[in-house]
């Protein structure tokens, strides 16, 4: 038991635990490849969104920034005045429905892989108490067999059973922190665009109402 070390230990793991293992290695994997992702894409996100903003307050003429923030793609309050600007002309119901709409896309597409780090971070710490279960199971099978109880024929079987447990929690942890972090910011930023899509709203029902040379008046 000495010489041995975690990586010998799971190759001399049982076709059950093993399995166990490569389950969590896949659920870890894909977890650290969606922190990343959405790292970067809410990133990149929010920095448009602060750009579309500012350019939003500054503007005094729909067509202008429409034509400057064209490129901003991925701002959901940006994709909000799009799709409020090709229904300039018609009412301010069917605008609302209209960003309603988009509303929903944008917040799906905020939410987007949260599911599966909530998944993980709630179901890895259980496969891997399976596999752990499973292990000393064997391993007290083993010891039946052998007719020896002692620290020597016991310790190697715990340990490699043991090894899924602290699996589970390597793949659990970083997941549960990944979800409730981009979780805030998700909601952050579907609170703002929903605060921006009322303000679209409130806008076309002043237009409807009373004769405006730009957006937001002069």
């Amino acid at each position: 038991m000495s010489g041995d070390t975690v990586l010998s230990l799971i190759f001399k793991a049982g076709p059950v635990v093993k399995f166990v293992l490569l389950i969590l290695l896949f659920f870890s994997i894909t977890s650290w490849a969606i922190i990343f992702y959405k790292q970067r894409l809410l990133s990149k996100i929010e920095k448009e969104s602060e750009e579309f903003h500012k350019a939003f307050v500054k503007s005094r003429q729909w067509d202008a920034l429409y034509q400057s923030t064209r490129r901003l793609t991925l701002s959901p309050m940006a994709n909000l005045f799009r799709a409020a600007y090709a229904l300039e002309d018609t009412s301010a119901e069917e605008i609302r429905r209209t960003l309603k709409r988009v509303e929903a896309m944008e917040a799906t597409r905020l939410e987007r892989y949260l599911t599966f780090l909530a998944t993980t971070g709630s179901t890895a710490p259980f496969i891997g108490l399976f596999g752990t279960v499973w292990g000393i199971m064997n391993s007290f099978m083993g010891i039946g067999r052998i007719g020896a109880a002692s620290l020597a024929v016991v310790a190697p079987g715990i340990a490699e059973a043991l090894i899924a447990t602290a699996a589970g929690l390597a793949a659990a942890i970083p997941a549960v922190v990944a979800y409730n972090y981009y979780l805030s910011r998700t909601r952050r930023n579907i609170i703002m665009m929903e605060d921006f899509s009322q303000e679209l709203i409130d806008y076309n029902v002043r237009k409807n109402g009373e004769t405006q040379t730009g957006p937001f008046g002069d």
